[in-house]
Formats: C-alpha cells, sequence, structure tokens
C-alpha cells in the first residue's frame, strides 16, 4: 500500500509536468511503474499507455477550450502516428524486456537532450495557422515515427511533438502543447489497442495512476497560462537524464 501511495504522488507530479509542457507524462510513467510500482516492463507499457491517452485527452479538450488546439494539424500528425503506433505496439511482442527497457533509455535521453536544448515557437496567443502541403507530408512522416516509438515503449513522444509543430507550422507555443496532447492521446490509444491482445493491466494501479495523472495535468494547463515553463522544462531535463541513466545501468 505505501509503494502504491508514493506511485500516486509521483504520477500527480508527472501529470503537473505534462499539463504545463504537453510532454513528459510518458517518459516517467513506464520508470515509475516498474522501479517504484514493481511492474514488468511489458505490463508497464501498457498501464502507461492508458493513463497518458486518458491524461492527454483531459487535457486537451481544457487546452481546446481556450482555443489552443490545431484540430487539421493534430489529425494529420495523429492518424499517422496511430498507423505508427500500432506497428511499434507489434513489435515489442518480438523485443525482450530488457530490449524494451533499454530502447526507453535511450528515448529518455534523447527527449531529455531536447528539453536541454530548448524550443523556439511563438508568443503563445492561439492564431489560425494554415501549414502548407509539404509541411503536412513531413507532419505525417513524423507522426508514424513518433507513434512507432509510442507503442513500442509506451511514450507520447511529446518532446518530439511540440518542437515539431513549432518548426513545421509555426504555431504559437501554447497552441502546440494543446494539439501535442491531442496527438499523443491518439497515439496511445491506438498503441494500447494491440497491447491489450496480449498483456494483461492491473486495472486498480491504472485507474489509480490515471486519476493522478489526470489531476496534476489538469493543475499543470491551469498554471500554463501564468507561469513560464523555461526553469521547469530544463530541470525536468536534468531529472530525465538521470532517471534514463538509472534505468540503463539497471539493464546493464
Amino acid at each position: 500500500m505505501t509503494l502504491l501511495v508514493v506511485t500516486v504522488l509521483c504520477a500527480l507530479a508527472i501529470g503537473v509536468t505534462m499539463g504545463l509542457l504537453g510532454a513528459g507524462g510518458s517518459i516517467l510513467t513506464v520508470p515509475l511503474l516498474t522501479l517504484v510500482a514493481g511492474l514488468s516492463p511489458r505490463s508497464a507499457i501498457a498501464t502507461s499507455l492508458f493513463a497518458v491517452m486518458v491524461t492527454a485527452a483531459v487535457s486537451a479538450a481544457v487546452h481546446a477550450r481556450a482555443g489552443r488546439v490545431r484540430w487539421r494539424v493534430g489529425l494529420v500528425f495523429g492518424l499517422a502516428g496511430m498507423a505508427g503506433a500500432y506497428g511499434g505496439a507489434s513489435l515489442s511482442v518480438y523485443l525482450s524486456e530488457r530490449a524494451l527497457m533499454i530502447c526507453f533509455g535511450v528515448v529518455m535521453t534523447m527527449a531529455a537532450v531536447a528539453m536541454l536544448r530548448g524550443r523556439r515557437g511563438g508568443d503563445g496567443t492561439a492564431r489560425d495557422v494554415t501549414p502548407s502541403g509539404r509541411a503536412l507530408v513531413l507532419i505525417a512522416v513524423e507522426g508514424v515515427v513518433i507513434g512507432g516509438l509510442t507503442g513500442l515503449i509506451g511514450a507520447g513522444g511529446g518532446f518530439i511533438i511540440v518542437p515539431t509543430l513549432v518548426l513545421l507550422t509555426r504555431l504559437p507555443m501554447h497552441a502546440a502543447v494543446g494539439t501535442s496532447l491531442m496527438v499523443i492521446s491518439m497515439n496511445a490509444g491506438s498503441g494500447l489497442m494491440r497491447h491489450l491482445g496480449h498483456v494483461s493491466i492491473d486495472w486498480p494501479v491504472a485507474a489509480a495512476i490515471t486519476a493522478a495523472l489526470v489531476a496534476g495535468s489538469l493543475l499543470g494547463v491551469r498554471l500554463s497560462s501564468e507561469v513560464q515553463p523555461e526553469r521547469l522544462r530544463r530541470g525536468f531535463g536534468w531529472f530525465v537524464i538521470a532517471v534514463a541513466a538509472f534505468v540503463l545501468i539497471n539493464q546493464a
């Protein structure tokens, strides 16, 4: 019971970063479930996908009410990502749990580096954006790749999705965050559908983690328009690197 309480409290904190940054939830949810809650890597990945799917959907809905979701761009990115996520989840069946955790550690490191390098975007005021056909094609390609990672290791890829949206469509940062959450939810849902066929989920644990993530993300969304998240982003980036190092050393 003590471990579950610690897990839920950690999930609450992770949810805040997800609501603030449009990313960060899934990259720490799997290590939390394996290292603290004691779930197997496969079960942790499936549980993470469920929790992140619900949390991202709720957060995206709040952002949408504030006009910070770009539906056309999000659907292109999300539908391509769903195809990739299903394929990635299918591939995960053929990898050992050790290989999955090594992949996760590598992706965590890449995500942390992306955070520390920073993201450039607009002023955060939502506005209509009409991306070019070339931009939409590039978004679809990125969607397949990022979706593949989502299905394979249970990470939503928000740290790649947000800068991609900013660079390719010139979305302001707050709109990129809201649209990213929509895409993450779609990707996680597709990956989860594939995993459910061969992985069991501890639903009481999944429900507790999901509730904590949702509560934290709603707080993060409320803070996102008032708090400058740059310091949080950099601090979180270094924390992710530390967790990634621990995961990789643990598999050595």
